[in-house]
């Protein structure tokens, strides 16, 4: 396994690589069984498996602690040996960003609504760095997991509209057993709010089963979320919604395939997860 820090040195790596099948993951580094996933499905497709580890400060706030982001540089680099990675991709901020960085990428309605609102300079952040590592890597295929599923899509639409030459692939959000999902974040919660974290799951899961029984008003699919968080205190709900899986939108009905979203704040834990249900056929 190789690491890379300069630009210019991965320029000069990729072009000895210009005929292999590359597979690329990028990370803020902090791996978990989340990531792993994301490098065992990208390990079965491609010849060559890129993975970067860059804690991007474009996607945190002013509000947000960037400093305190976890970074346990042997652990990840331990973790990408063992899962067979070719190339870790590991710049800092001032390579990755020179002074005269002048430039962003916008994807402008995706990016507006939910984690959007809630956070308004992240996904500005998140569609700028990734850009720039598909410039530099120039990846056949990409893997997204489906944990962070607004920024999945925010990604999917700026590779289209942009003609950028990877196949976007979704992978499924793993979790812990008793439903949690996994993100690096999760470290940060003590012993009591862990206890308290799987009701953003469970209310989910509650969403889910509803329509599968089906419900198709939102209203009463959104009472019976709420009705799983009211029975845990010391959280506060910033969103609870069913969209439009493409384009996530709000409904009033369910039809076709949706996406439940939800974000919760556990003192000053943020969680957010997701669930994809389709209507069952009446038949």
């Amino acid at each position: 396994m190789r690491i890379i820090r300069s630009i210019r040195g991965l320029q000069t790596w990729r072009r000895k690589h210009e005929n292999q099948k590359i597979g690329f993951v990028p990370t803020m580094g902090a791996l978990h069984e989340g990531h792993l996933s994301l490098i065992r499905q990208a390990r079965k497709q491609c010849r060559i498996v890129v993975v970067s580890i860059f804690v991007n400060p474009l996607q945190f706030s002013p509000t947000e602690d960037l400093s305190r982001y976890p970074r346990p540089v042997k652990s990840d680099q331990q973790l990408c040996r063992e899962a067979g990675v070719d190339l870790i991709f590991w710049p800092s901020s001032e390579e990755f960003y020179p002074k005269d960085f002048q430039t962003s990428v916008t994807v402008s309605q995706l990016s507006q609504r939910w984690e959007g609102e809630a956070r308004p300079t992240h996904f500005e952040g998140v569609t700028t760095v990734v850009a720039k590592l598909l410039c530099l890597i120039r990846p056949a295929q990409s893997y997204f997991g489906q944990k962070d599923y607004q920024q999945l899509l925010v990604i999917k639409h700026m590779v289209q509209d942009l003609n950028v030459d990877t196949k976007i692939v979704r992978c499924p959000t793993i979790r812990e057993s008793d439903g949690l999902a996994l993100s690096s974040r999760n470290r940060y919660l003590s012993e009591s709010q862990r206890r308290s974290s799987t009701v953003l799951s469970a209310a989910l899961k509650q969403g889910v089963k509803s329509i599968k029984h089906y419900v198709i008003d939102v209203r009463k699919i959104k009472n019976n979320m709420q009705e799983v968080l009211r029975k845990t205190s010391g959280i506060s709900v910033e969103y609870l919604a069913v969209c439009d899986a493409k384009t996530l939108d709000p409904l009033k009905s369910v039809r076709g395939e949706v996406v439940l979203l939800g974000a919760i704040q556990i003192g000053s834990i943020r969680l957010i997860d997701n669930m994809l249900v389709k209507l069952p056929s009446m038949n």
